[in-house]
């Protein structure tokens, strides 16, 4: 599979990067680094592209959109 092609994700995964792609564009970054930056989320919160099917289940964990940022120790000041 060359680099750049995006035939191994989902439907789903396309339309999630597609709509992150026009939020980067709204908020004024450039349509490459947009594009750039909505795979980088998809395969950072889904692991990369896949196929949906049988035997592909749940990854464990947390992704980063479900997480508030807020665990771990507080600092003393």
């Amino acid at each position: 599979m060359p680099q750049g092609d995006k035939s191994a994700y989902t439907d789903k995964q396309k339309r999630k990067a597609e709509h992150i792609e026009e939020s980067y564009e709204k908020r004024g970054l450039s349509e490459k680094e947009a594009e750039r930056r909505a795979w980088a989320t998809v395969n950072k919160e889904d692991g990369g592209g896949k196929k949906s099917g049988s035997g592909r289940g749940a990854k464990a964990g947390d992704t980063a959109a479900s997480k508030d940022g807020k665990g771990g120790e507080r600092r003393a000041s």
